[in-house]
């Protein structure tokens, strides 16, 4: 990195420049490449225009719960407590790893089988982020909340539309 105040050449990273002490983390932001790297860097969770979420409570039987996930043709309903706040989220994963083999489940509780405080991202919330959260945790689906409630949610699928059709604009 070229110092612009004194034009001392730093090595990529540094915080200041070693010469004259010069503040470069400011300076020194990636560019985009191209489209998607730039909507990826600057578009906000927003442009994805999240579908509403599916909520369903944390005192649901699970019959329910899976009869809501059919009915409304999703992979994942975010499970609510009793303020309607955010407390899980139940996907078709969990039925794979947690309810596949047992016997009984439908009256049971959806809290015994959601995944409990899943990540969040908000609508002003950069794509790189959510992209990232999605990748570091193996999510498909991520809630998108507003003071804690859910107010939609986003998917692996959401992203991928949008950059296919940032590339089809090129």
């Amino acid at each position: 990195m070229i110092c612009p105040s004194c034009g001392h050449s730093n090595l990529p990273g540094a915080d200041e420049c070693v010469k004259c002490q010069f503040a470069l983390a400011s300076v020194d932001m990636p560019t985009p490449g191209d489209k998607v790297e730039g909507s990826l860097m600057t578009d906000t969770v927003a442009v994805l225009k999240p579908r509403q979420s599916v909520t369903v409570s944390e005192t649901a039987p699970l019959g329910t719960a899976v009869g809501v996930m059919l009915a409304t043709k999703v992979g994942a309903v975010l499970v609510t407590g009793p303020d309607d706040s955010l407390v899980g989220i139940l996907t078709e994963r969990d039925f794979l790893t947690k309810v596949v083999g047992q016997s009984g489940y439908e009256g049971l509780p959806v809290r015994q089988f959601m995944t409990p405080n899943p990540e969040t991202v908000v609508l002003s919330d950069p794509l790189a982020f959510a992209l990232r959260k999605m990748d570091v945790g193996g999510y498909r689906h991520l809630p998108v909340v507003e003071n804690g409630k859910p107010i939609g949610v986003v998917s692996v699928r959401d992203v991928i539309r949008h950059i296919t059709r940032l590339c089809k604009e090129t």
